[in-house]
């Protein structure tokens, strides 16, 4: 009876040594993987950066600036030409 108590508790040792080095083992790569996607989320981020090393994103900016004038005047102009369109077609409305 003694040995087969001591063959139980082996074996429970034995599943709980098991379990805890599994754990163990699980919890690192858990961890190994999370450390490589940060890692890879860093490097995706800076290939998106705003790179600020040789002054270009300044004229980038300045253009845009322009675009956006150049978009404004011609949307003013747009909505002149509509307005003139409107009043020739009241006045043609008004003469019938």
């Amino acid at each position: 009876m003694s040995r087969q108590q001591e063959s139980t508790s082996g074996t429970l040792f034995t599943l709980l040594s098991g379990a805890l080095i599994g754990a163990a083992g699980v919890g690192w790569w858990l961890l190994t993987e999370a450390e490589r996607r940060q890692r890879l989320k860093r490097q995706r981020s800076m290939l998106y950066a705003p790179r600020m090393q040789d002054g270009s994103e300044a004229f980038e900016a300045n253009q845009y600036a322009d675009r956006d004038d150049q978009l404004e005047h011609r949307v003013e102009q747009l909505n002149s030409a509509i307005s003139d369109v409107r009043r020739q077609l009241e006045d043609l409305g008004s003469k019938s």
